[in-house]
């Protein structure tokens, strides 16, 4: 069951509401994505903490609707 990046998006919006969100989808089958997240709220967290962010967004439709996401994150310049 694929899932389109605009849903991701969506969801990580949903928890996020100021990020800058790019998505690619990796290999075109719906299933295995990247994505660039930029928030405020990720300012003064590690790395992994703002990883847990943006997977907290995500929970019910990751290892389902979406097997694979590569994140890269940051806090505004």
């Amino acid at each position: 069951m694929a899932m389109q990046a605009e849903e991701i998006e969506k969801l990580i919006k949903a928890a996020l509401p100021d990020a800058r969100v790019e998505i690619t989808d990796l290999v075109g089958d719906g299933d295995h994505y990247s994505a660039t997240v930029v928030s405020s709220a990720f300012a003064g967290k590690s790395r992994v903490q703002q990883h847990q962010i943006v997977n907290a967004a995500l929970k019910d439709v990751l290892g389902g609707q979406l097997h694979a996401l590569a994140l890269k994150t940051s806090a505004p310049a």
